[in-house]
């Protein structure tokens, strides 16, 4: 009959312990008391406890492998996030141990865990929504480099690599107005967003720049179902036509901003024709993926690749795994401009 492979959870239940503490004393780290080593230690040779490849390599640091927490991987932008991560890990020869943690995060802690059992060298925290404080700290107890690679700037005291969300929105606020545009809507996004606040405050700064009007009715929340875009965007334009402009909070907003527009008997373009009745609009869209530009129809994007955040993440995380005393970055990529 095949036996049940221990695992490190069944000697820190059978020791009366935590992972993290039992994680500590396999690999030789941290500050366990003599008492607390030798209760896992007896725990583990009781249990049959095979301390596999990646735990006995912590010791030395050499496992190999990185883990990754995010909380969904169907979100565009930490699909393509991954995919910069492993392609620059790959090069190095480490590999990439990747973990949901549920659409609230409600998994962190379990993660995290599984992690540190896999023996990771370093922990990459894709997005920094809620309080990771305590992983932090244990990470750093365990020597595990850590970094967050997020949408938005979120956590202060350990490395991070984000976009520049306020500059897009400025470059994309900037680009309506040498175009003619005085009156631009916002469409998108959740109220809880902190992406969308830090775009909706450079849009905010600019047009007060520029001496243009700024009105909150004109700020559309949008709603979880991208097939209502449409019917939000066409109110929008109904109630207040003399909008000719649109910045969108991301592509799929983009689109369905695009198909209100039609509905409500207007048409695309780029240049603010003028008149109270003009029915010409223009749309600004934000995207996380370079492919934005391909839509059909063409539209304008501001973009901040998710697949070179994923590279400089990982370049990142490389130099404090190879020297956990570096000082703290925080590296903020620029936006480029997709006509």
């Amino acid at each position: 009959m095949s036996q049940k492979k221990i695992t490190i959870h069944d000697v820190a239940a059978d020791a009366g312990v935590s992972v993290t503490t039992v994680s500590l004393v396999l690999s030789g780290k941290g500050r366990i008391s003599a008492a607390t080593t030798e209760r896992v230690n007896r725990a583990a040779e009781a249990l049959g406890f095979v301390r596999n490849r990646s735990a006995s390599m912590l010791r030395g640091g050499g496992s190999g492998v990185v883990g990754l927490i995010v909380r969904d991987l169907c979100q565009p932008f930490y699909a393509e996030m991954t995919a910069g991560l492993s392609e620059t890990l790959e090069q190095q020869g480490k590999v990439l141990f990747l973990t949901q943690s549920g659409s609230r995060g409600q998994h962190l802690e379990r993660c995290f865990d599984s992690l540190v059992e896999q023996g990771v060298e370093g922990i990459v925290l894709g997005g920094g929504g809620g309080d990771v404080s305590a992983l932090v700290q244990k990470a750093q107890e365990m020597n595990i480099a850590i970094l967050c690679a997020s949408r938005a700037s979120s956590l202060e005291h350990i490395d991070s690599v984000r976009p520049d969300n306020h500059a897009a929105a400025k470059i994309a606020t900037e680009y309506l107005i040498a175009r003619g545009h005085r009156c631009i809507a916002w469409l998108g996004g959740s109220g809880a967003s902190l992406t969308r606040a830090e775009r909706i405050g450079g849009y905010c700064a600019t047009l007060l720049q520029y001496g243009l009007p700024f009105r909150s009715e004109w700020i559309i929340e949008g709603s979880s179902h991208p097939r209502d875009i449409p019917e939000l965007a066409a109110n929008l334009l109904q109630q207040y036509p003399t909008i000719s402009a649109i910045l969108c909070h991301n592509a799929a907003t983009t689109l369905g901003c695009y198909l209100g527009v039609q509905r409500s008997g207007r048409t695309i373009s780029k240049e603010a024709v003028g008149g109270y009745y003009d029915r010409q609009m223009a749309l600004v869209g934000f995207s996380d993926v370079t492919e934005a530009a391909l839509v059909d129809p063409a539209l304008t994007f501001v973009s901040s690749t998710a697949r070179e955040i994923g590279h400089s993440a990982a370049q990142r995380l490389l130099q404090v795994m190879a020297d956990p005393q570096s000082a703290v970055q925080h590296i903020i990529l620029p936006p480029q401009l997709m006509e």
